[in-house]
């Protein structure tokens, strides 16, 4: 692959794509994190996926090595590594294809075609997941502020979602630190989601887990 798709890109935005040897051995520097599922990782300017598709590919190892004999497990377990990768990318072309690369690795792990019901609930996920905006600002295309969804596996086939500001989850180190107004303050009670949402089956994210009943404040 090259590391860049034109000059002026790179002049516009800086944009250089990070070899895949070198990624591996930065994943490496953390590898007991990419091989559980469910740690969460963030990648602020994620290209076409260069570090979130080889970080899925090794949740996906370790969903295999664990959950390989359960296909109920193997499943949701598959998903909810899925749900633990997160990107933010400017250039809407390669927001474009990170999403499609990291559902086609989704995808030929568990044989899934587009009329398969965890397809569809995997593309909801990554059109919330993966945001096409700034990083810098915190914003996505349309100036909104970004949201970030949590994530969780249940069990028994059911998921829980909240939904958190950015801006709002990165200001945690000035919150928590020693003097702050409210270094007293549990974490719990700073960082309240924008929205909670009741458990949900595969089949209530195939695209409309978004109008699904929610509560919560806004933050």
């Amino acid at each position: 692959m090259s590391l860049i798709k034109s000059k002026k890109r790179v002049a516009d935005h800086g944009e250089v794509f990070t070899p895949r040897w070198l990624v591996e051995k930065m994943l490496d520097l953390v590898k007991g994190e990419t091989e559980r599922i469910d740690a969460r990782f963030l990648e602020p300017a994620c290209g076409s996926g260069n570090f979130l598709v080889p970080v899925l590919q090794r949740k996906l190892a370790a969903v295999e090595a664990k959950f390989g004999k359960s296909d109920f497990e193997r499943r949701h377990y598959a998903l909810l590594a899925l749900m633990c990768c997160y990107g933010i990318e400017l250039l809407a072309d390669n927001i474009a294809e990170c999403r499609a690369n990291m559902l086609e690795v989704f995808a030929d792990y568990l044989n899934l075609n587009e009329a398969d019901e965890l397809y569809r609930a995997a593309f909801f996920v990554l059109s919330l997941n993966l945001v096409h905006g700034d990083a810098m600002t915190m914003r996505d295309i349309n100036g909104a502020p970004i949201n970030v969804v949590e994530w969780g596996y249940l069990g028994k086939g059911k998921f829980q979602r909240r939904d958190f500001r950015l801006d709002v989850l990165t200001g945690m180190a000035s919150f928590s630190a020693a003097g702050s107004l409210f270094a007293h303050l549990g974490k719990h009670e700073i960082f309240m989601p924008t929205n909670a949402y009741p458990p949900m089956a595969v089949r209530d994210l195939t695209g409309g887990g978004d109008t699904a009943n929610a509560s919560g404040a806004a933050v």
